[in-house]
């Protein structure tokens, strides 16, 4: 359904509001001029505008995605008409802010792809900016990418991908372990780019000599990097060590066991930020794509490459909460994990609640957990 343009006051009534890592039993919310104008619980106030009763159904903050590549057919390294797709997809499952992901390339290609990203990304309030997962990344890790294209980090393409970016650069993911990487971390940073970690053999000691650095999330915890282990706990363990990382979670059932998913939210209970990682065949249906320069076969909704590996998920965040309240995660925290959680991380705390004075953001779901309707600053987008 194509985005409506009304900015009407909105008032949503007797919904069951989910946010915050909280539940509110008949709840109310208020929109006007895009943002959450007031919200309370029982009796609705006096409204003008239109009504919509939620008939006991969840509301919850729009969900923020940080990591995701493509779907709807599409990936956003294909360019603006692409991006378009993607986002259209992702947003009927209730994503309403995004950060564009793109797989590694050659330097001064993924510098001609941010240059061509940029103009996209300021043109749309809901995408937070542009994730570079890779090319700073382990030969012996790469999962999904192309093993040609990775490298290590210097100063002079730290600088490159910086200057093509112009200023739409979120996120980039890094081995820690590589040449030159810890002071890439910093330079990053420096310049106000969040890193995480992944695509790693690092062990316990050099994964948080990342964190130390400057790195704040860990890429698809438990894939791609050194397995969680009683005497060598590795990247997890080092992110589980400090308290400000979060650890991003690809909750298909595939990526990770479910008993696995339920685990980790004990462990770092409020760290843990639902993605999707998703290639282009999300919301699409299985066939055959491309993800970068790699050939990927998508037969029963797993994306996968010749060699067997995963290639990224066909998930989207709506599904990724149902998975991890079926695994027996409490859904307040489902849904922090998929809000509140993910915004933090990517340096904007005002999104992923429903509190007054934040973006009317919102998703209306069923008792089943599918999206019956999605709001983003106010207005209808499914």
């Amino acid at each position: 359904m194509p985005e409506v343009d009304d900015d009407r006051p909105l008032l949503l009534t007797g919904a069951r509001i989910v946010s915050g890592g909280t539940i509110v039993e008949d709840g109310w919310v208020r929109f006007q001029h895009g943002r959450v104008a007031a919200r309370g619980h029982g009796a609705p106030p006096e409204h003008d505008g239109e009504t919509l009763d939620a008939a006991g159904r969840i509301l919850t903050p729009g969900f923020v995605d940080v990591h995701v590549h493509g779907g709807g057919g599409a990936d956003f390294a294909d360019g603006s008409a692409a991006a378009a797709d993607v986002l259209r997809t992702h947003r009927a499952h209730g994503t309403t802010r995004t950060v564009l992901s793109l797989v590694s390339a050659p330097v001064d290609a993924l510098a001609g792809t941010l240059r061509a990203l940029a103009p996209v990304v300021r043109a749309d309030p809901l995408l937070l900016g542009i994730h570079l997962e890779g090319p700073f990344l382990s030969p012996d890790n790469k999962g999904a990418h192309d093993p040609g294209a990775l490298t290590a980090p210097t100063p002079e393409s730290v600088e490159t991908l910086l200057a093509a970016a112009d200023g739409t650069l979120a996120l980039v993911t890094i081995a820690p372990e590589l040449p030159g990487a810890l002071d890439a971390i910093r330079a990053f940073t420096a310049a106000g780019v969040r890193v995480a970690v992944g695509h790693t053999t690092a062990d316990l000691d050099a994964a948080g000599a990342g964190f130390d650095a400057g790195a704040t999330q860990l890429t698809h915890a438990f894939n791609a990097m050194p397995p969680f282990l009683h005497r060598a706990p590795g990247p997890i363990g080092a992110a589980l060590e400090h308290p400000g990382v979060v650890l991003e979670l690809i909750a298909d059932g595939l990526h990770v066991h479910p008993v696995v998913l339920a685990a980790l939210f004990r462990m770092a209970p409020g760290r843990v930020a639902l993605i999707t990682d998703a290639m282009s065949a999300a919301g699409f249906g299985d066939g055959d794509y491309r993800l970068g320069t790699l050939q990927v076969a998508v037969r029963d909704g797993a994306a996968r490459l010749e060699s067997g590996s995963l290639a990224g998920s066909t998930l989207t965040l709506d599904a990724a909460i149902r998975t991890v309240v079926a695994a027996g995660v409490p859904l307040q925290d489902a849904v922090l994990a998929a809000t509140a959680t993910p915004a933090q991380a990517i340096g904007r705390p005002d999104l992923g609640v429903l509190d007054p004075g934040s973006p009317a953001d919102a998703v209306l779901l069923g008792d089943d957990v599918e999206v019956d309707a999605v709001w983003a600053d106010g207005r209808r987008l499914a």
